[in-house]
């Protein structure tokens, strides 16, 4: 039969657009889902009679989620796109409608959040990884890296979103501890209820539509690398732990994008302390990440157009990372360092840093899947996805602990960044992937 199939070239759909238009809307739904909570930790504490230590298990539940990423790769590999997006559109429903159960008993409410929080993080895995086995299934080479930015990034910018309608939707508490009354307390738990139950219905909208319509793969693959034959789950995890060169990017991945994520996702808390509101929090972090989304999508498709530059990039936008990172920290430490402490320092400082670490994540992903080609990109990407949400956990384990000074944190940053950008230095690129497209095709 395989006599029979069309050209490789032009073997594109134009239903390519509408499976990345619906897996991306359910990766911006789950990062919309996940930050939640991080935005209004203030008008939460108040509403809820959450702690600080309540704010970061919210936070805590996404890379908790990550406990099954394996069985998701799994699942990826095995049966498919479509069981595995319709099995995660699910879990994020579930997670959703959990936290709108009306309960009067606000400890039994406290603890349906925590599941509701749990549920949506084990939707993770997929939305994280799945970006660059979408990517190769549907579409061509010189569109591969512009698709992988666009499903993987709006994960991110869900969760901007989060910074974005939290805060102009929820109102902060008044300052004063003598001015918050009963009505202002029910108001303010009135307006997180609003938000809930919208978020819900959002989520059901792109789970119905999933349902509806998305494919596993196409009629005919758009490249020699999509129809080519994989290795298979134990020979993958084993040609991994094997490839000391894909340990030394994956640590280059796993280590700055998961500190970044812990901090973006307790920004509130941060910032807090240094006597920055919520509403300014809320659009530091929102424009921290936009940024870094647009920046992403214009990198990957300069990559898509020039291609072998992927280590190029990265270490520019490492290095512009570790100095982005290294002035908010050292800004935070205004009684030490004399440096001007004000509202645009931070904006400018924290918008660069997720500028740069933000628009590394597709680079990264496709560097991957060029590096152990051929490994199946679910499960490359799933593995260096489960790292850097261990590392993100680790943090925000110390974090429920080390709560009242932050300072250690934000040195997190710089280092995490620094030790990256030296690890891409002694990285040596290959483009196996590439390399079959181009030459088999030809």
């Amino acid at each position: 039969q395989a006599g029979r199939l069309p050209p490789l070239s032009g073997r594109v759909y134009g239903r390519r657009w509408l499976v990345l238009l619906l897996f991306s809307l359910l990766s911006f739904a789950q990062g919309l889902v996940w930050n939640t909570w991080g935005p209004i930790q203030n008008s939460a504490r108040l509403a809820f009679g959450f702690s600080g230590w309540d704010i970061a298990l919210l936070v805590f539940w996404g890379p908790i989620g990550f406990a099954p990423c394996f069985f998701f790769m799994w699942l990826m590999d095995k049966k498919g796109l479509r069981v595995t997006v319709l099995l995660t559109s699910s879990l994020v429903v579930l997670g959703a409608g959990l936290r709108c159960v009306p309960v009067s008993d606000i400890e039994i409410r406290k603890k349906l959040i925590h599941g509701g929080q749990l549920l949506n993080g084990l939707a993770g895995p997929t939305v994280m990884n799945a970006a660059p086995f979408l990517s190769t299934t549907w579409f061509s080479p010189d569109e591969r890296a512009t698709a992988t930015a666009i499903a993987s990034l709006l994960n991110s910018l869900g969760s901007a979103a989060a910074f974005l309608v939290g805060p102009l939707v929820v109102p902060p508490p008044n300052g004063t501890a003598h001015l918050v009354s009963h009505s202002n307390t029910q108001h303010i738990k009135d307006r997180i209820e609003a938000m809930l139950y919208a978020e819900f219905g959002m989520v059901s909208l792109i789970f119905s539509a999933a349902l509806a319509y998305f494919p596993s793969r196409p009629p005919f693959p758009p490249s020699v690398a999509a129809a080519s034959q994989r290795l298979s789950y134990r020979r993958s995890f084993c040609r991994l732990l094997s490839n000391f060169r894909f340990l030394m990017i994956a640590l280059a991945y796993a280590i700055p994008l998961g500190v970044f994520s812990g901090w973006s996702g307790v920004l509130d808390l941060i910032l807090t302390p240094i006597h920055v509101s919520q509403v300014d929090a809320g659009w530091i972090g929102f424009w921290s990440i936009v940024g870094g989304c647009v920046v992403g999508i214009a990198m990957a498709r300069f990559a898509d157009f020039i291609r072998g530059m992927l280590k190029f990039i990265l270490l520019l936008l490492l290095s512009g990372a570790t100095l982005a990172s290294t002035w908010f920290t050292l800004t935070c430490l205004t009684t030490v360092t004399h440096l001007p402490l004000t509202t645009a320092t931070l904006y400018t400082s924290c918008i660069l840093l997720g500028i740069f670490l933000n628009s590394s994540v597709p680079i990264f992903f496709e560097l991957f899947v060029e590096t152990v080609y051929p490994v199946p990109e679910g499960i490359s990407c799933g593995v260096v996805t489960f790292l850097s949400n261990v590392f993100m956990g680790v943090l925000l384990f110390f974090l429920t602990f080390y709560h009242t000074e932050f300072s250690w944190f934000n040195w997190c940053l710089p280092g995490s960044c620094l030790l990256s950008l030296l690890l891409i230095l002694c990285f040596r690129e290959s483009y196996d992937r590439l390399y079959l497209d181009v030459v088999v095709s030809v």
